[in-house]
C-alpha cells in the first residue's frame, strides 16, 4: 500500500461547538454556562461508556473556559490547583489511593473558594469503587450521563468533522463507515482522518471505493 503523506489538514481541536449533542443537549448548555461562570452549581460529574464523548466534552470545557479568559487546568495530584479555577479530571475510576485523597482535598478547597470541578468516570458515583468520602463528594453536585449517539447522529458528527477538515463527506461514505468500521466515535473519527490523508496521498476523491480500498489495505 502506498505510504501516506503527512497529514496536511490539522486535526480539529475538541470544542463544544463541534460536539453533536444528540440526547445531551441539556448537558451541553450546562457546560457553556460552566465555562463562562454563569452556572450556579460549581461541581459537575459526567459518566458514560467508553466512546460516548466524555473526554471530548472535558477537553472542550477547558478550551471554552480559557477562551472566556477564566482559569482552567487539568487535575494533577502532585500540584495544588488554584481554588478559583475550573479543574477538570477524567477517568476518576482509575485514580490510585493518593490520587483519590488529592481529589477529595481539592474538592474541599474548591468548595471553600470560588472554583469549580468537572469530573468524569465510567459509572455513576454510587457504582464507583473509590473511597466512600470521595464518591459522596462527587455525588453531591450535578450528575449527567453522557449518552452515545445513534447512527443518524454519528453520521452528522462525521460530516461536521469532515467539514472542519475541509472536505465533504457524502451520505453513502458515511453509511459505509457505520456499516463496516468499528462503531465507537473515536475510532470512526480516526478512520475518517486516515481516509482524508489517504485521499490526499493518492489524489483521489473520497468515495466508497476509496474507503473500501483503505479498509482492505
Amino acid at each position: 500500500m502506498k505510504q501516506l503523506i503527512l497529514d496536511i489538514a490539522p486535526v480539529p481541536a475538541p470544542s463544544l461547538e463541534g460536539f453533536v449533542s444528540g440526547r445531551n443537549a441539556e448537558l451541553l448548555v450546562l457546560l457553556y454556562a460552566l465555562a463562562n461562570g454563569s452556572n450556579r452549581e460549581r461541581f459537575v460529574y459526567l459518566w458514560g461508556e467508553p466512546g460516548c464523548g466524555r473526554s471530548h466534552l472535558l477537553h472542550s470545557a477547558v478550551a471554552a473556559t480559557r477562551r472566556e479568559g477564566r482559569p482552567a487546568a487539568w487535575f494533577d495530584p502532585a500540584v495544588e490547583a488554584a481554588d478559583d479555577a475550573l479543574i477538570v479530571v477524567d477517568d476518576v475510576h482509575m485514580l490510585d489511593g493518593a490520587g483519590q485523597i488529592a481529589l477529595f482535598n481539592l474538592h474541599n478547597r474548591l468548595r471553600a473558594g470560588s472554583g469549580s470541578l468537572l469530573a468524569s468516570g465510567n459509572a455513576a458515583p454510587a457504582q464507583l469503587t473509590l473511597r466512600a468520602d470521595l464518591t459522596t463528594r462527587l455525588a453531591a453536585g450535578l450528575i449527567y450521563q453522557v449518552h452515545g449517539l445513534n447512527d443518524a447522529e454519528k453520521a452528522a458528527a462525521l460530516r461536521r468533522h469532515a467539514d472542519a477538515r475541509g472536505f465533504r463527506l457524502s451520505q453513502d461514505v458515511a453509511d459505509y463507515l457505520l456499516r463496516h468500521a468499528e462503531r465507537g466515535m473515536p475510532s470512526l473519527l480516526a478512520l475518517l482522518d486516515a481516509l482524508d490523508r489517504y485521499s490526499l496521498a493518492n489524489r483521489r476523491a473520497i468515495t466508497v471505493p476509496l474507503l473500501r480500498e483503505l479498509l482492505n489495505g
